[in-house]
């Protein structure tokens, strides 16, 4: 079938299986290129088929040689019903590993789950032993509590007093005034129960009570900080709250992981378009403008360049991992630069509709965000004919 973007606003409701296959094909040859990492061999990453994940996955098996196991939550495609993307992109890395003699095996389900645990736990055993890294990257806005079953829903909302500002529609370029609700008690709860740290544990804990972590084991979740544009509805808003949680959750992790020497971090990494960062007000346009700043200085990084960065400089570069004042790794250190940072509130107070083409990367945002789904990438004809039927050849029943 011919398929084509079909949108409605922040989301894309088709995927392109060749657009997705080559997206991961140029993420696989960047980490090719920037060499060897002496890091981890058996690595589990929760939330594996979509951005920082994907990429976590992507550099571990090319910069490593690791075998991974993947976990995620996507759509199978039907007969002239696409997949969604992250069943493409995962599709495309288990092949491109398995040509390269890497172990890849995955497990499609609801990673909140006890069952989908149980499963993953069963597989390591059988066939990896122990895992020396865990990724956690899942970015879901709903969340069934495995103890309750109750199902809560994360929101996007400031605390204490309505936020208005800016905000841009990609699709159009139009520039617009926002206005958001403050979040109720209830919407920071859910808020912090669907993305804190609450699941990462379960996840370590269920890991280790069976035994499957290696010695000095690493696990690592990822989080944004963001400038003070932002703060209002991202790092104080319900977000923040949730981030504030995770973030918290790593130190109770790593005195959990005492008795092997484990640890646990959490990555603060820079703003990039992601399905998530597209649906919250302000922040398209704050990219937009990042974008540009960060290319014209050359320092402009996507996910793979951000988990290139992360593996080889960070986390496995044979010297003690340097963190923050909150034991917080940061990779979100060449967006936050004072210089970048100045000139973003220069631009900001100028970006109109009629400014924003010549002082934003809008075509860089939306371009990011088509690649999203396999669509705008370069050297693929979308004219072609596609068969959009694709197996995912480790894919666990």
């Amino acid at each position: 079938m011919i398929i084509e973007p079909r949108t409605r606003g922040f989301i894309c409701l088709t995927a392109h299986p060749i657009g997705c296959e080559q997206n991961v094909q140029n993420q696989i040859d960047y980490i090719k290129s920037k060499g060897a990492i002496n890091g981890p061999k058996k690595v589990l990453v929760i939330g594996a088929s979509t951005g920082f994940g994907l990429a976590s996955r992507i550099t571990a098996a090319f910069g490593s040689d690791a075998a991974t196991i993947g976990v995620f939550l996507e759509k199978p495609p039907k007969p002239n019903r696409p997949a969604s993307p992250g069943w493409y992109n995962s599709a495309a890395f288990e092949n491109q590993a398995h040509q390269a003699g890497l172990y890849a095996k995955s497990i499609n389900g609801d990673a909140f789950s006890k069952e989908i645990k149980q499963q993953t736990i069963d597989l390591i055993k059988k066939d990896l032993g122990q895992v020396d890294l865990v990724i956690y990257s899942l970015a879901s806005p709903v969340r069934v509590h495995p103890e309750t079953g109750v199902k809560h829903k994360s929101v996007l909302k400031p605390i204490g007093d309505p936020y208005t500002n800016k905000t841009v529609d990609f699709h159009t370029g139009d520039i617009s005034q926002v206005s958001i609700d403050p979040a109720t008690e209830e919407d920071i709860e859910n808020t912090i129960t669907v993305m804190g740290g609450e699941d990462w544990k379960f996840w370590m804990d269920a890991l280790q009570k069976e035994d499957l972590l290696a010695p000095e084991a690493k696990t690592i979740a990822y989080s944004y900080i963001g400038p003070k544009l932002t703060e209002p509805v991202y790092r104080k808003g319900t977000i923040g709250r949730a981030k504030d949680h995770l973030e918290a959750t790593a130190f109770d992790i790593t005195k959990s992981l005492k008795d092997i020497d484990g640890k646990a971090y959490v990555s603060v990494n820079k703003a990039l378009v992601t399905q998530a960062s597209s649906a919250i007000p302000v922040i398209p346009l704050y990219i937009s403008l990042l974008y540009k700043v960060m290319k014209e200085n050359n320092v402009h990084e996507g996910c793979i360049e951000q988990m290139q960065r992360l593996f080889a400089d960070r986390l496995y570069n044979n010297s003690e991992i340097e963190t923050d004042d909150e034991g917080r790794i940061r990779v979100d250190d060449w967006e936050m630069r004072e210089d970048i940072q100045a000139k973003i509130k220069e631009l900001w107070d100028n970006a109109t509709t009629e400014t924003l083409v010549s002082i934003g990367d809008l075509e860089g945002y939306s371009n990011d965000f088509f690649n999203l789904f396999g669509f705008k990438v370069a050297g693929v004809d979308y004219n072609q004919d596609v068969n959009e039927v694709v197996e995912i050849p480790g894919l666990q029943a």
